[in-house]
């Protein structure tokens, strides 16, 4: 999911913004760098004439640029939580990978966090050489990732974006991210997931 930072032990909900969120009817958006999906599909196009492209659309092109084979759900209902984007998935809640934004000294800061941990902002903190890290502002979520709060990815974002990676996500084989609004989803493996981010390696809870 994604959004704001979360706030660490006592401030960071574990299951908060950043599980990228959604619902429940399931739609495919391509295998391996890419077949589009059919009728309903996941990822709407941009391009043609008068059509804007969505922030679901620029995260589907960075998979597909990336070669990642992933399947994309888009759900008719959000879902607000790690905890209930596992149950409509059928996943074990820590293998949501919450893509959570945070204020690290000024400068955004990426917490790619498990749905089962709180992020320990402390930690994170000394990980990243900050003075401080809080959660960010919704202003700077959406400058940051042109994403909403609530269903940040982890990629697709204007610019690469420093990032840490929960190294307890490893523990699963398949992870789900949000896919750029509070009704997508994609799914790929926690190597991937490090590759498309490049992401650091931590313990964050």
């Amino acid at each position: 999911m994604s959004g704001q930072g979360r706030k660490p032990r006592s401030e960071a909900a574990a299951d908060g913004e950043g599980a990228s969120q959604r619902g429940t009817s399931e739609e495919r958006a391509g295998r391996a760098g890419g077949r589009d999906a059919g009728a309903g599909s996941a990822a709407p196009r941009g391009g043609g004439p008068g059509s804007t492209t969505t922030a679901v659309d620029r995260v589907v092109a960075a998979l597909r640029a990336a070669g990642v084979d992933t399947e994309v759900r888009r759900f008719a209902e959000p879902v607000p939580t790690a905890a209930a984007a596992a149950v409509a998935l059928g996943c074990d809640v820590g293998a949501i990978a919450n893509s959570l934004v945070f204020d690290a000294d000024g400068a955004p800061l990426l917490v790619l966090a498990s749905g089962a941990h709180r992020v320990d902002t402390g930690k994170v903190a000394e990980l990243v050489g900050a003075r401080r890290v809080r959660p960010a502002s919704s202003a700077l979520v959406t400058a940051a990732t042109g994403q909403e709060v609530g269903g940040v990815a982890p990629v697709g974002h204007p610019a690469p974006l420093r990032t840490v990676v929960d190294v307890d996500l490893a523990r699963h084989p398949l992870l789900w991210a949000g896919g750029g609004n509070h009704h997508t989803m994609f799914c790929l493996s926690y190597a991937d997931l490090l590759r498309l981010t490049g992401g650091d390696e931590a313990a964050v809870a």
